[in-house]
């Protein structure tokens, strides 16, 4: 999706379970911003899965695969009571099998649909537009699920069906609607590679394969099949800089199964679980050695847990995971795959649905004690779920949340902000002590990073205008855990003085009468309309009626 770009960073061998992936995902942007960016994505304009197989030619599905037309309208992270100028964009989408009434969908990658405010379809050959609607937006695996009320969309319409994973050197056969043209496209390639890959809009890391087709501006959503006419997956993303060309990436069968079937599972989309640690690989014979491990054993170690997953009652630092699911688990955290292809473990991991339990045996060395002589191998259950960040990637399709009292305006932090602040290239223009914390777990539940955005400048916060985008660690002497913890604690406060403590030893103090009286002046000075979000007025208006419920994000 044109205009929804960001550049592609090669990420190659790393030694984390859950990385934090930090590369930008999808802004609006212009036509302009196309060169030596991430394609793949949808061209701004002027389970009841059954995998049957099939004989067909991708010719004969055609009639299956759709453009796909979507008006986004995204908030303005810097700005939160306001949004950003309407985008349009085309992308492709293909009907496949589906348990629900009508017994088909369409899908297309969430990127196409990103922040829709409306989204339309169009059969190949077809002058009628119609409207969709999305069932379902898996943010991490950059796959939507949409449909069509209008019966008559559906007439005469086949399902596509899906085939296995390709193996390296199959031929694959890219079909959708990319810039250049209003008809149909067809690019054809090879499997060139298959592993975990950076999946650039969901800033997680996913089984991917990788293709040399071209995957074009508009293609994103569209189909690729192999030589028999069946899906294997996905385009979504392709790699453009000087030392790569025609590297194009699909979402693979397993992923979209895996969609799939938790929607129908649960009515919704609920994730792709992880582990909730951090590692390290153990390649190094005096590391095995000095921990405890035998020369047949092999593993990884566990350098961090999140302390708001489940594992963290079970997995601690220190703890090297020899195996998954009875999947044995080598020194640079990768598993046998295929004959002759090996993958990281993670992809085992992913393949688990939220909130289902693994079998993981790991080597644990009893506090206190030599590792060497007291390594102990045992077997352990934990729950997955999808990783809790401190500083979220996605805020799931809504406002963002923000709070104004005396002209100091408060938002919780996360990476479109970050995008939204110091553009595409956050990671090396955002200030470190901001950019720390999207690497860090959160210590509890609910827990948020605060700042203090900006300053509007006015009587009553005369000499904190420079203040921008740092942390509120305490308020009165309380430790802020997200914000609205934060407004609860300003809302209810009785003392003569609001006292914020910053990070960098910074302090900000206001009289409380004063903020107070002052706040409406100020809004209406901005040309802001509300003082805070709709999440935290309801927050706010549930406290007031003895309902309160700290929400946990």
């Amino acid at each position: 999706m044109t205009g929804r770009q960001a550049k592609a960073r090669a990420r190659r061998g790393g030694t984390r379970a859950d990385k934090d992936t930090t590369g930008p995902s999808p802004g609006a942007s212009s036509p302009k911003s196309r060169r030596g960016l991430l394609n793949g994505m949808a061209e701004p304009a002027d389970s009841a899965l059954e995998l049957d197989g099939g004989d067909a030619d991708p010719k004969d599905v055609m009639d299956s695969i759709v453009k796909v037309y979507c008006t986004h309208t995204e908030p303005n992270f810097s700005l939160p009571w306001q949004k950003k100028r309407g985008v349009n964009s085309t992308s492709s989408g293909f009907v496949i099998r589906s348990a629900n009434e009508r017994g088909m969908v369409i899908l297309t990658n969430a990127h196409s649909v990103e922040h829709h405010t409306q989204v339309k379809v169009k059969r190949r050959g077809s002058d009628e537009k119609y409207l969709a609607r999305v069932l379902s937006i898996g943010i991490e695996c950059d796959i939507a699920m949409l449909t069509v009320d209008d019966e008559n969309f559906w007439k005469g319409l086949r399902s596509i069906e899906f085939g296995s994973l390709p193996s390296l050197q199959d031929d694959v056969t890219v079909i959708g609607y990319p810039v250049g043209g209003d008809t149909i496209s067809v690019t054809s390639g090879v499997v060139s590679r298959i592993e975990v890959t950076s999946y650039i809009h969901g800033a997680t890391d996913l089984l991917s394969l990788q293709i040399d087709a071209a995957i074009n501006s508009g293609n994103s959503g569209g189909p690729a099949f192999n030589s028999e006419g069946q899906c294997v997956g996905i385009a979504f993303q392709s790699l453009k800089n000087e030392d790569a060309e025609n590297c194009g990436y699909v979402i693979p069968t397993p992923v979209v199964e895996h969609f799939i079937a938790d929607f129908e599972r649960n009515q919704k989309y609920t994730g792709f679980p992880t582990l909730g640690v951090v590692y390290q690989s153990m390649e190094n014979a005096a590391l095995r050695k000095a921990l405890g491990m035998r020369k047949d054993q092999k593993g990884v170690l566990i350098k961090r847990v999140n302390q708001t997953s489940p594992s963290s009652k079970l997995l601690r630092r220190g703890d090297i995971l020899l195996e998954f699911e009875g999947v044995e688990i080598a020194n640079d955290g990768t598993v046998q795959f295929r004959s002759g292809e090996r993958i990281n473990f993670t992809y085992l991991v992913s393949q688990k649905f939220s909130g289902e339990s693994a079998k993981v045996k790991v080597l644990r060395t009893e506090e206190g004690k030599v590792a060497r002589a007291n390594a102990k191998a045992m077997i352990i259950k934990p729950v997955l779920l999808p990783p809790r960040r401190l500083v979220p990637q996605h805020i799931e399709e809504r406002r963002p949340s923000y709070f104004v009292i005396a002209g100091l305006f408060f938002t919780p932090v996360n990476l479109k902000f970050l995008k939204s602040e110091y553009g595409k290239d956050y990671m090396y223009e955002a200030p470190v002590h901001l950019l720390r914390r999207v690497h860090a777990f959160p210590e509890k539940e609910g827990e948020e990073v605060v700042v203090l955005s900006s300053v509007l400048p006015a009587k009553v916060n005369v000499g904190y205008e420079d203040i921008v985008n740092t942390q509120v660690k305490s308020f009165n002497g309380e430790k802020v855990e997200n914000l609205y913890h934060l407004v609860d604690m300003i809302e209810n406060c009785s003392l003569e003085y609001l006292r914020f403590d910053l990070e960098f030893d910074q302090v900000v103090i206001i009289n409380t009468e004063e903020a107070r009286n002052s706040t409406e002046g100020i809004l209406s000075q901005h040309l802001i309309s509300s003082a805070m979000s709709g999440d935290v007025e309801e927050y706010l208006r549930r406290d007031r009626k003895g309902q309160k419920k700290r929400r946990k994000r």
